[in-house]
Order: C-alpha cells, then sequence, then structure tokens
C-alpha cells in the first residue's frame, strides 16, 4: 500500500484487549504508540491489582490519573473490546488497580448520584483520589460548566462572562462552591474510599503569606478529608523558599506531593523526595515531554503523551523506599493518561516496587 502506514493487530490470552501495533516501535522510544506500550505490559499485566505492603509497613497504592480519557477508552488500547459502558470500564479498571484520581472534579462540581456509583461499581478497599475544582485553587473554570443553582445566583455581569475566578464570585457563592464539592463526594467519604483530594495549584501561585493562607483555609475549608497539595511553580523549591516550604507543610502535617515531570520550565518542580506527613505520601508522573508542557491552545492530554522507559521508572525505587518509610500510605499516580502509556507504567512500576522492595 502506498503512503499508508501498516498495522496489525494481536489478541492476548491472558485477556488484555486487541492492540494496534506500531510498525516502527524504535521511531520514539517515549511515544511509540498504543500497540507498542500494550506489548510492554503483557509481562506485568497483574503486578498492580492488588496495594503493596513494603517491609516498612506502608501500603503503596499504584494508578492512573484517570480512568476515563478517549485516548484511554478508544477500542482496545486498554479495555477490553465490549467494555463500552462507564459501568463496565469503571468494573474492569478498579479489577486492575487499586486506586485512581478523579480529574473531571477539576473541571465541574462532582455528583452525589455519580459518586454513589462510582462506590458501587468498586470493591471496598478501592480508593479515589480527587482533584479539587479549578476554583478551589485560584484558577479559572467555565461559567456554562457551573452547577445551574450556582449560575442563576450570579449578578448579569458575571453570568455573562465565558470563565470566572473564585476572585469573582460572592462570598456566599464562593462558599456554595466548597459545599457542592464536598456534598458530591460525600458517597465517598462515607464508604472510606475518599483517599484525599488533590489541591493542585498553578504556576502562578507564588511562596507568599497570602498562599499559604489559602492552603490554611483549603484544608479548614476540606474539614475531615484528607487534602494534599501539589505546587506548578519552581519559586517555591529555589535555594531561599525550598526550606520553609517543606517545614510550613510539614508544620502544619499537610501531605505534599512529589512529582516527576519536565525540567527547566517556569512551572517544573525538581523530583524532591518529602514526606510532610507521617498519614500520607504522594507521587504524580507527568512524563517528559518538555516541548508541550506549557504550550497553549493544544488538548490536555498531549502534555502528558509520554511513556516512561524501565530506567526512567527504576529511577524513583530509592525514593519510593525512602518515603515508603515514614509514610503509613503511599499513592502513586500516572499522570501521562495517553492511551495506555499510564496504565502500562503503572503496571511496570508495581512490578519493580514487589521485586525490590517487599
Amino acid at each position: 500500500m502506498t503512503g499508508l502506514a501498516r498495522t496489525t493487530t494481536m489478541r492476548h490470552a491472558d485477556g488484555m484487549p486487541n492492540l494496534p501495533l506500531d510498525p516502527s516501535p524504535a521511531a520514539n522510544l517515549h511515544d511509540p504508540g498504543a500497540g507498542v506500550s500494550g506489548e510492554r505490559a503483557v509481562s506485568v499485566a497483574r503486578a498492580a491489582a492488588l496495594p503493596i505492603v513494603t517491609a516498612a509497613g506502608a501500603t503503596i497504592r499504584i494508578g492512573t490519573a484517570s480512568w476515563t480519557d478517549p485516548t484511554m477508552t478508544a477500542p482496545g488500547v486498554f479495555y477490553p473490546r465490549g467494555a463500552d459502558s462507564a459501568e463496565e470500564r469503571l468494573t474492569y479498571y478498579a479489577d486492575t488497580f487499586p486506586i485512581v484520581e478523579i480529574d473531571a472534579t477539576y473541571y465541574a462540581l462532582p455528583s452525589a448520584r455519580v459518586a454513589e456509583a462510582w462506590v458501587a461499581r468498586t470493591p471496598p478497599d478501592f480508593v479515589f483520589d480527587a482533584k479539587a475544582h479549578a476554583l478551589m485553587t485560584g484558577q479559572p473554570t467555565e461559567t456554562k460548566r457551573l452547577p445551574k443553582v450556582i449560575r442563576e445566583a450570579l449578578p448579569d455581569e458575571l453570568a455573562a462572562k465565558p470563565r470566572l475566578y473564585a476572585r469573582d464570585l460572592p462570598s456566599e457563592l464562593r462558599d456554595g462552591v466548597w459545599e457542592m464539592y464536598l456534598a458530591g463526594l460525600q458517597p465517598l467519604v462515607a464508604s472510606g474510599q475518599l483517599g484525599s483530594v488533590l489541591l493542585q495549584y498553578p504556576r502562578w501561585f507564588f511562596p507568599t503569606s497570602e498562599s499559604r493562607d489559602l492552603i490554611l483555609e483549603a484544608r479548614q475549608r476540606l474539614g475531615e478529608v484528607r487534602s494534599a497539595v501539589e505546587f506548578r511553580s519552581e519559586t517555591w523549591f529555589n535555594e531561599k523558599n525550598r526550606e520553609r516550604t517543606l517545614r510550613f507543610l510539614s508544620d502544619n502535617a499537610i501531605p505534599f506531593v512529589m512529582v516527576d515531570g519536565p525540567q527547566g520550565l517556569r512551572s517544573s518542580v525538581p523530583p524532591l523526595v518529602a514526606v510532610t506527613s507521617p498519614e500520607l505520601a504522594l507521587v504524580r508522573f507527568h512524563g517528559r515531554r518538555s516541548e508541550t508542557w506549557e504550550a497553549t491552545g493544544i488538548p490536555v492530554v498531549e502534555r502528558f503523551r509520554y511513556l516512561y522507559s524501565e530506567d526512567e521508572l527504576a529511577e524513583w525505587l530509592p525514593r519510593i523506599r525512602e518515603a515508603a518509610q515514614e509514610a503509613h500510605e503511599m499513592h502513586v499516580l500516572m499522570n501521562n493518561c495517553y492511551a495506555n502509556y499510564g496504565s502500562t507504567n503503572a503496571r511496570e512500576l508495581a512490578s519493580m516496587i514487589e521485586a525490590e522492595l517487599v
């Protein structure tokens, strides 16, 4: 065939879905296509199905930062063919991994009805980490995505804006955002399946007294719901602020989200190992695709279109070992959720941890 890439498929005997095989897997080590990524996952297909208990006594849960991205739900990529409904997909995912991050709660306030379905479709020991809504961390949201009850209460000049910040809202509506967020996740709280709320602050959130007060305010608003903080500005960890940042989190027992991501950019955070709460340590893997990390006007998933090599994952084994000695529980989430890249790397890392740390 002229001008067309040749693609073949393969069916695995262990129930793995059919996967398109990339005709030239060496073309790009970190973006080889779903077929090559899927082939890497075959030998470690069941490695992450259960929480890992280390010699230090820490429980490590490994999963992905999404289970519904369209590139992940495409036929034959991660889910078995025929698993087309929301129920079938979450049931399959929860049989594969012990934890997932809810990304949708960043864009829209959660619904208790939907959260009840999540509880019904997962085992009692399955854990959800939920991303805080954009308005809860100083970021804008699309006005049309707000619940009707909030939209109808907006002053006319605000209702006409395509995007809003929390600072734009009257105080009673700001309070309402937090109350509706917690109400929407209440079924997960009641079932004991809400692991933490991820407060991911934007790159324009700098280390000031006001910022630290906002973090403490967020924790107070969340009450008994556990939260964790991720920064997206390098200024929190420059020579002047690094020690103060970690001391602030430690003094207030707020879990610090350790990250692996692109380096050398304004929003780059170094891959520090720091456990600032004995209850929980978190690591999020964003991929290392620096050329798209701060790009605008591209699909969000393109920022995370990166398949880690096994050597890159192995860099984290001593770091995870160190953190596991200081925290009772660890959540490790692959945010490189393009196609099956995150699920493959989650399985591979789980296999490495079982072999090296247990």
